[in-house]
């Protein structure tokens, strides 16, 4: 949509002398009005009035049925006096006007006159632009009111809405067609007669053809988002643009009568230019698509009838326990996405719908809870390995953290070390349904290669979905992060007993670490992959020089605190360099130190780097 597309320079160009008219007329018929209101911001006495100047100053527009629309327009009209031009005033008027665009408002009309006060109570505004004015509150009434108007069974009981008959009933026509080649476009909605490109898939290369206005076109093999709903979503989305923004289109085609369609690229923008009201466009159809297949009203009688199934067959009564096959039937029951029933369940006031089926690291996380409000939108308990790893690294606050050792890396999430929250290297039920007592906060944001809108924020934020292609970065948050637990201190004081009593040596040091961690030689063997040769050489004979890679299996085949690893490496005289490759065994050493070997090396194996154990030996090291 160009910028020069406004409705207010439309009326001003088109029905300039018009509305200079109706003032003027105004100014005759109306004089001891016009001279009433002098008095009370003028003690000037006024021979005859006339109107020098006129300028408009906004144009109010509401919607009405059809391509109709009424707008009043507030002039500012410059009133002199015929007998002395040296008397001016301005006065401003409110002229309330109509017209219907199928014809350009060839039948413009103008039906009121009046002196301008304060604007006026519209019910159904539209932009300067002619996009409907919707709130955030007002999304389901308006999608209430769509369903009403084509669909009207669909609010008398729980049913999936067919796209087709839908369309159908609005007169429209669906293709599905090749639209793009890299499958970048998910559908397209043509206003007027014109020519549309599509994709030869056959040889390779675009193609024009001439299309009608109200076809929709949808390519088949792309998903809306890839995962907000297959082709029914993207027909639905197509019917909100006819409906709510042809009025938007036609405006545009009077500045530039190439603009014949909008094209829906996966990004969740329009093809051309990104100004406000594509934008704003996208974002409505955007929101209404999936409220207009799933109406609040019904959605919520469904929603609650199979909470009730399921809280019965699994025996279960927290709602976290049920909200996958909840979710999962619905999506089916509607043939909407996974994650538009999610996102419904949440628009519907089931915020635990948040913490399930989220997708990390190429497997979901279990399902949590956590009380309302205790995090932002944009925040999170989850995070991925790779995010973690960069953390670790660049945020000073979150080393810090992990540094104590009071934290460890679990199903996703940095979770207190204590029994009462991790069992068996899983969280336990208890933390899983209070998540704000013992896991860090992380703020989301979408990757820098992202071309989202920030439109989409609140949206993007659900959307960690096994399809979505959308890449998240995240990042600990300061603020949120406060202390916890008061085991923290007592936690040190061990610790501290325990360097207090270490040897200089690394040989003295492993020695005494093996007795506290209470590990016999064969068990240090099996866990640590070590051999029981190697392990009792390094024990009891000062080596010249060990491997890094054999002190971080020590470590880990031990479980050690990372204050306690930290001592074992100076011991050994190395360090951790800034390589890749020690950054993930130094984010192992400090998160993960309760996990096995084997856990370990998948996460080595996940990141592309050499794992550990006796298949990986040091370069002239003693291993």
């Amino acid at each position: 949509m160009t910028r020069k597309c406004s409705f207010k320079e439309y009326i001003t160009n088109r029905f300039y002398n018009d509305l200079f008219d109706e003032v003027s007329k105004y100014i005759v018929h109306s004089e001891d009005v016009l001279r009433l209101q002098l008095k009370s911001h003028s003690t000037d006495q006024f021979e005859e009035l006339v109107l020098s100047n006129l300028e408009v100053k906004h144009v109010y527009i509401e919607d009405q049925p059809n391509m109709q629309i009424s707008f009043d327009i507030v002039v500012d009209a410059e009133i002199v006096d015929k007998c002395d031009d040296e008397k001016i005033f301005h006065q401003w008027f409110k002229i309330g006007c109509f017209g219907d665009l199928n014809c350009e408002l060839d039948d413009f009309q103008i039906l009121s006159m009046k002196l301008y006060h304060n604007k006026s109570d519209y019910q159904n505004r539209l932009s300067d632009k002619l996009v409907p004015c919707i709130s955030k509150d007002k999304l389901d009434q308006v999608a209430m009111n769509f369903v009403a108007r084509y669909y009207s069974e669909a609010l008398e009981k729980p049913m999936s809405i067919n796209p087709h008959v839908l369309a159908d009933r609005m007169s429209l026509k669906i293709q599905e067609r090749d639209i793009s080649k890299d499958c970048s476009v998910f559908g397209k909605i043509y206003f007027q007669d014109s020519e549309g490109e599509f994709y030869d898939t056959k040889w390779d290369k675009v193609t024009v053809e001439p299309v009608k206005a109200k076809t929709i076109f949808v390519d088949p093999r792309v998903y809306f988002m890839r995962n907000l709903g297959s082709v029914n979503n993207t027909i639905v989305h197509e019917c909100v643009h006819w409906d709510k923004h042809r009025k938007a289109m036609q405006l545009e085609s009077l500045f530039d009568s190439s603009a014949t369609k909008i094209v829906c690229k996966v990004t969740g923008n329009v093809e051309g230019d990104k100004k406000e009201a594509i934008e704003w466009m996208e974002w409505q159809a955007n929101k209404l698509a999936p409220r207009i297949q799933m109406p609040l009203s019904m959605f919520q009688v469904k929603a609650q009838e199979l909470i009730e199934k399921y809280q019965s067959e699994l025996q279960k009564t927290e709602l976290v326990g049920i909200l996958e096959p909840v979710i999962d039937e619905l999506a089916h029951f509607f043939e909407v996405s996974r994650l538009a029933a999610k996102i419904r369940m949440i628009d519907s006031g089931y915020y635990e719908a948040r913490n399930v089926f989220i997708y990390i690291d190429g497997k979901y996380v279990q399902p949590f809870t956590y009380q309302k409000d205790a995090i932002k939108e944009n925040q999170t308990f989850c995070i991925g390995l790779a995010d973690a790893l960069v953390e670790s690294n660049s945020s000073s606050s979150f080393k810090e953290k992990l540094q104590t050792g009071h934290y460890l890396y679990v199903e996703s999430h940095f979770c207190l070390n204590d029994p009462k929250y991790i069992e068996n290297n899983q969280l336990t039920e208890y933390a899983r349904l209070h998540l704000e007592e013992c896991c860090l906060v992380f703020d989301l944001q979408l990757g820098a290669t992202n071309q989202y809108s920030e439109n989409y924020h609140s949206l993007c934020f659900l959307n960690r979905d096994k399809a979505s292609n959308i890449i998240f970065e995240a990042h600990f948050s300061d603020y949120a992060n406060q202390s916890k637990v008061e085991m923290i201190a007592e936690y040190n004081a061990e610790m501290l007993k325990v360097l207090q009593n270490l040897p200089m040596t690394f040989s003295g040091t492993l020695d005494s670490l093996i007795q506290w961690s209470d590990m016999t030689v064969e068990a240090l063997s099996e866990t640590a992959e070590i051999d029981k040769k190697t392990i009792h050489r390094l024990r009891y004979h000062e080596p010249d020089n060990v491997s890094i890679e054999t002190v971080v299996q020590l470590c880990i085949g031990m479980r050690l605190d990372p204050t306690l690893s930290e001592c074992l490496l100076n011991a050994s005289g190395k360090s951790l360099m800034l390589t890749k490759q020690h950054s993930m065994y130094r984010f192992l050493l400090r998160s993960c130190y309760t996990y096995s070997i084997y856990e370990c090396n998948e996460m080595l194996a996940d990141q592309n780097l050499k794992m550990l154990g006796r298949k990986n030996r040091g370069n002239g090291e003693i291993i």
